[in-house]
Parts: C-alpha cells; sequence; structure tokens
C-alpha cells in the first residue's frame, strides 16, 4: 500500500511542478504554504488537495485545480495595498492566498454557506484584510470599485465591460469568457488609459453565472 504523502511533501511537489511550467513565484508560493490547502475541502479529497484538479465542494460548487488558481493569481501581480474584487468564493482559499500577498480583498459568494465556512477559516488563519459577502455577483458589489485587481472564477458568456468599468488605472482582470455549456477562455484584461489588452491565459470548463443569491443553501 502506497503511503500517503504529508501536507509539506504535497506543497513540495506542487513547487516543483509550477517550476517545471516555468512559473516560479517566491512570494505566492509563500502565501500558498502558509494557506494549509487541505483546511478548504472536505477530508475524503484530502490527498488530491495539491494536485490541478476540480474537488467538489458543498452547495453543488467546486475548487478549481490549484497550478490553475496560482497561474491566475500569480498572472494578477497583487502588490501591497490593492484593492482586490473575487467573484466567487468557494472554499476561500484563493481569497485568503490573495490576502496573504498583500491585497485589501473582497470576494463575493452566492451561497451562504460558503461564506460562513470562509469567514471561520479566515478567523482561524488571523487574516484581518479579507472580507467575504453574501451576494449576487454578476455586476459586482453595489457601490464598490475602482479596484486595482479581480478576478471572477464563475464564466462570463461575452466580454464582461462592466467589470472593467470596475477597475481603476492600470488595472488587471482576470475571467473565464465562453459559453456556459462548452470551453472557455480565461483571459487578462488589462486597462491602460481609456482602453485595454486581453492575454489569454489558458482553456477551461467553469461553471457560468447563477442569477441571484442562493435563498436556502
Amino acid at each position: 500500500m502506497t503511503p500517503k504523502l504529508s501536507e509539506r511533501e504535497d506543497f513540495a511537489a506542487f513547487v516543483l511542478r509550477m517550476r517545471g511550467r516555468g512559473l516560479n513565484d517566491p512570494r505566492l508560493f509563500t502565501a500558498i504554504e502558509t494557506t494549509p490547502r487541505r483546511g478548504f475541502v472536505n477530508g475524503l479529497w484530502a490527498d488530491v488537495a495539491y494536485k490541478n484538479r476540480t474537488i467538489p465542494l458543498d452547495c453543488g460548487e467546486y475548487i478549481e485545480g490549484l497550478d490553475d488558481q496560482a497561474r491566475l493569481i500569480s498572472s494578477l501581480n497583487i502588490e501591497e495595498g490593492h484593492r482586490v474584487l473575487e467573484i466567487g468564493t468557494g472554499s476561500g482559499f484563493t481569497a485568503c492566498v490573495m490576502g496573504r500577498l498583500g491585497g485589501r480583498v473582497t470576494t463575493i459568494e452566492r451561497y451562504k454557506t460558503l461564506v460562513e465556512l470562509t469567514r471561520q477559516r479566515l478567523q482561524a488563519l488571523k487574516i484581518e484584510n479579507v472580507v467575504v459577502k453574501h451576494a449576487d455577483g454578476r455586476h459586482g458589489p453595489p457601490g464598490g470599485g475602482p479596484f486595482d485587481r479581480i478576478i471572477v472564477w464563475p464564466a462570463f458568456e461575452s466580454l464582461p465591460r462592466h467589470f472593467i468599468d470596475l477597475l481603476a488605472s492600470n488595472g488587471v482582470m482576470i475571467a473565464p469568457i465562453g459559453p456556459g455549456d462548452g470551453q472557455q477562455t480565461v483571459s487578462r484584461l488589462a486597462k491602460i488609459g481609456s482602453r485595454f489588452e486581453r492575454e489569454d491565459l489558458l482553456l477551461v470548463r467553469y461553471q457560468p453565472f447563477v442569477e441571484g443569491v442562493a435563498s436556502v443553501l
């Protein structure tokens, strides 16, 4: 029988894997190391917490693969003092990691259960620069913005211009764009003056936006 790897060994394997793929981001690696990922997934999935695979969460949601999460967060280039908006809190892992990077993070989730779990995890990790809101994130936070960085996990059907308007000058947004029932392209949109530059990062199959706030879960 193959022995189970420790969390430290899992993390070391992740770092080696990412370096082999050309991503060497020490600040990000430190933020992930100090945010033990096994604590964000059901214990049944602990052995694959550091793999690049989706993992089921409560409320029919899921946590994206770690390699994809790391690549996208690294592409945001979060700096100390940045205002960061996240749509789709999920387990809260990415919000915690971005908080470790020094940003002031607002993360929005439609499921109350996931909101409460994330707040508990933030408290346990003593992360105080992340605010979790239970709301419909399709149009961003009410009265929010501008933000230096925006990351969205549900897929947009088309280019999300109303979110681009929430970006500060020289701001960056990362979001999947494409049909909800097919393959999407995760794009990096950098705002430069009144225009933006688009860079396509990877192909995914993420869940589309769901209208409204969950009334029960």
